[in-house]
């Protein structure tokens, strides 16, 4: 049985149908499947946390592999396939529960006793792509790398260089923490049923430090969050806006780094960035 007809088989034997709520679709190419498990390279050291897991197509190949996966289900009518599947695999758990609430620095802290490394690998929800990565970030788990299936046009602006033209204020969280790089495109084809976009396979590398050490990271990401909630705007009108000082102060802070006071954030380099949190925190 190859995987579309298992995919068909599945849905029918336990009445599911994707769930739009869900964004839901479910992957049917083996090559893909192939690709991401390959890419992640995976082994019996790693333990896996697996996003969305739906069908468990994903799943059965990572299983294999891994010395232990975690998968994090929301959709209650997945439990029981994902239950029936892989009851009988012991490096196999499973969690009910939306991944943003889930505490995944406590998961990964327990799983590490056993386990050299964790790794991050789904085929993650189109409509909740961004919080998720920015959670994996964020929370500053110990993770090695993240690989995920994204929408194409996510997956161009997480990759890219800061500073270009599709860049948004998560390329420059993506690029403070990792290394990113695109896998393999996906087209719409290779999913049931076919969206309307097509994919990418992305990975990011963590990094063991940071490519840039601002003083105060916090307000290094403030100035950044600021700097694209109106990208039409100059860096400073937006930091007007944010009550970072008065626009005589910005000027003088852009003309001593060297800058073009009509620039926009969006054409700014996470070193910039960093020469101007490291400015407005020395001044304040």
């Amino acid at each position: 049985m190859n995987l579309i007809q298992e995919t068909k088989f599945l849905m029918k034997k336990y009445h599911i149908t994707a769930n739009k709520n869900y964004g839901q679709n479910f992957l049917i190419d083996e090559k893909i499947v192939e690709a991401i498990t390959e890419s992640a390279n995976i082994s019996k050291d790693d333990v896996i946390i697996e996003i969305g897991p739906g069908l468990g197509t994903l799943t059965a190949r990572l299983l294999e592999k891994a010395g232990k996966v975690i998968c994090i289900e929301l959709d209650p009518k997945m439990l029981d396939i994902l239950n029936d599947r892989f009851t009988f695999y012991s490096n196999f758990e499973l969690i009910n529960d939306d991944v943003l609430k889930v505490d995944l620095k406590a998961i990964l802290m327990e799983n590490l006793k056993r386990y050299k490394s964790a790794k991050v690998v789904a085929n993650l929800p189109y409509y909740i792509t961004t919080p998720i990565i920015m959670k994996l970030l964020e929370d500053k788990l110990n993770l090695e790398s993240i690989t995920v299936m994204v929408q194409k046009e996510v997956a161009e602006r997480l990759t890219q260089k800061p500073g270009g033209k599709n860049c948004g204020a998560i390329t420059y969280r993506i690029h403070y923490h990792t290394e990113p790089k695109l896998v393999i495109s996906v087209p719409n084809s290779s999913f049931i049923p076919s969206p309307k976009v097509d994919s990418s396979v992305i990975q990011l590398q963590l990094l063991n430090s940071p490519h840039v050490c601002p003083h105060n990271e916090d307000l290094f990401f403030q100035i950044i969050k600021t700097a694209f909630l109106q990208k039409r705007k100059t860096l400073i009108n937006t930091l007007l806006i944010g009550k970072f000082g008065n626009r005589e102060f910005l000027e003088k802070m852009l003309t001593s780094l060297h800058l073009d006071l009509k620039i926009r954030g969006e054409n700014l380099t996470l070193e910039q960035f960093r020469q101007i949190a490291d400015y407005l925190y020395e001044n304040d």
